[in-house]
């Protein structure tokens, strides 16, 4: 009898950036790792957020014996208030900033910690998780403390998996990453490596934290008037660093939007946030002069809602930018959020505010290792497969390329889609099948009750508005029409419009057709005539009242 295999089972995180996770499974048991969360992208109106789409594990419930966490970021995290509730309740194991954060999440959800089973680890510890999982974690520096990769025991193998990863050189909290253990996986014999491919195009080593903080406090020294900063809240290292900055330069600290400040309480809490003085808020600040105060605030991504975009409009309640003001985004748009950013700096500069983001200014580093990492973390495992995961195709692509051109590159390497089952043993490494993955929409209280049908019907009125025919039939036939976005008003249009559905229920009314096949009659006769003549082809709803 052939060896079993181990399934490795990416439900998110494959081809894309964000919902990242995870379903090991060998024999009778699964292991998960991460549950994490995507932003809506442009095509995706209404949607407030995409998680993943878990009916496999859902038709596999009794089979999960544990769930892992690399770190605290959204992406990673994010999703499990949503998903927890329709999964067993299982051990769940993380650093003590990442189950920090999400134990907050959860309250939110009135999730109470007594109904979990959350196991606190460190980066440095051994989880002995069911019969055949076994993990051992190993820190590796992020834009987040208490980031972790994992060696996965299993009955076939180690699989190498090194979460999201940068390789500081100069930690702000001065803990590297655990290369050792990476080096001995590679001495042992590593079956796969699992590798964060999001910079797998860019040459060289990701730019420092330190630079970047150097950069902002050049800003932060020169500036005269009230400064303004906004990176993503969850970017603990980063905050740090401006908090040190703004207390060196004798500025309080002032903490504006929601997530800001639940982030920088909880990380203060737990001990990851120092401080010489309290933050404050906006209505704390009393008699502060503007050379003396620092604000960190939301809105890295231009979101409508943020501190900064209500800032750039003027419609904070509170506050409000003037010329001597200085302005860091401390951020890269995340992918489809361009236009969005771009539109917030351009109004900042329209105010008269002095503005520095990137790449015209190193205020910025990403969290992701860059090429000679990558090949650093690859020659140290020496893997025999490797998975380029986190990731675009493109990503991954070029991840797979840069393995293959090194000196001993691995023996086989899959690019891998959401939901492709991925078989190894020490013999084989191959996609043997599929299960169901994709997007789940969060859309205000409603959790995955919007389909891709829905979607394309709201690009649809956004793009040519929504045409209603309401067709009375009793005692005459008469047709009304209502529109939104459609045209503006253009009797001989409408006119010509009740004619066409006219037609179609004098028709089907003399030859006595069902008012369900007059109703379908008439909406492709008035779809084909609206097309025809406006070039146009509105939501259209029609109606027949009998």
């Amino acid at each position: 009898m052939s060896e079993k295999h181990l399934e490795i089972i990416p439900l998110g995180g494959m081809g894309e950036i964000g919902k990242n996770m995870f379903a090991f499974r060998y024999a009778d048991e699964i292991m998960l790792v991460d549950g994490g969360l995507a932003f809506p992208d442009s095509h995706m109106p209404g949607i407030d957020l995409v998680i993943p789409r878990i009916d496999y594990l859902q038709q596999n419930a009794s089979l999960i014996k544990g769930w892992v966490l690399t770190h605290g970021h959204e992406d990673h995290i994010g999703a499990i208030p949503y998903i927890l509730p329709r999964l067993p309740r299982v051990p769940i194991y993380g650093a003590k900033l990442t189950l920090g954060l999400l134990k907050e999440k959860l309250s939110e959800f009135g999730v109470k910690e007594a109904d979990l089973m959350l196991k606190e680890v460190t980066t440095d510890d051994r989880i002995k998780l069911s019969k055949y999982f076994t993990v051992d974690l190993f820190r590796m520096t992020h834009s987040i403390p208490d980031n972790s990769g994992m060696i996965i025991h299993t009955p076939v193998g180690r699989i190498v998996h090194t979460g999201d990863f940068k390789l500081e050189q100069h930690p702000t909290d001065g803990k590297p990453s655990h290369l050792s253990k990476l080096a001995q996986a590679g001495a042992e014999g590593a079956l796969v490596l699992i590798s964060d491919s999001t910079n797998a195009e860019r040459p060289g080593q990701t730019t420092s934290e330190q630079e970047v903080a150097s950069a902002i406090e050049k800003i932060v020294a020169a500036a005269k008037g009230r400064v303004f900063v906004t990176t993503f809240a969850s970017h603990v290292h980063r905050v740090q660093n401006i908090v040190n900055i703004a207390e060196k330069h004798r500025r309080r600290v002032v903490m504006e939007g929601r997530s800001m400040v639940k982030y920088a309480q909880v990380a203060q809490n737990l001990g990851y946030l120092s401080l010489k003085d309290p933050l404050i808020s906006t209505d704390e600040m009393g008699d502060l002069q503007d050379e003396q105060v620092l604000f960190m605030c939301t809105g890295s991504q231009g979101q409508p809602m943020s501190v900064l975009s209500r800032l750039a409009l003027g419609t904070h309640a509170k506050l409000s930018l003037k010329a001597g003001d200085t302005v860091i985004l401390s951020s890269s748009p995340i992918p489809g959020n361009e236009e969005a950013v771009n539109a917030v700096i351009n109004r900042l500069y329209s105010l008269g505010v002095e503005v520095y983001y990137p790449p015209t200014y190193k205020v910025h580093a990403s969290g992701h290792g860059s090429q000679e990492e990558l090949k650093m973390i690859f020659n140290l495992v020496n893997p025999k497969y490797f998975l380029p995961w986190h990731g675009e195709p493109r990503h991954q692509i070029n991840h797979a390329r840069l393995a293959q051109a090194l000196p001993n590159p691995p023996k086989r390497i899959i690019v891998a889609q959401n939901g492709d089952i991925i078989r190894v043993n020490k013999d084989e490494f191959k996609i043997g099948g599929k299960v169901p993955a994709g997007d789940v929409y969060v859309d205000g209280l409603g959790v995955g009750d919007i389909n891709d049908e829905i979607l394309l019907d709201r690009r649809t009125m956004s793009e040519d508005g929504i045409l209603i025919i309401t067709a009375v039939l009793h005692p005459e036939p008469h047709v009304e029409l209502v529109s939104r976005g459609f045209v503006r008003t253009n009797r001989e249009l409408e006119n010509s419009i009740r004619g066409v559905a006219l037609d179609v229920i004098e028709v089907g009314m003399r030859e006595k057709r069902a008012l369900e096949d007059i109703r379908d009659d008439m909406y492709s006769a008035v779809r084909k005539f609206v097309r025809k003549v406006t070039g146009r082809t509105p939501v259209l709803i029609p109606m027949l009242v009998d």
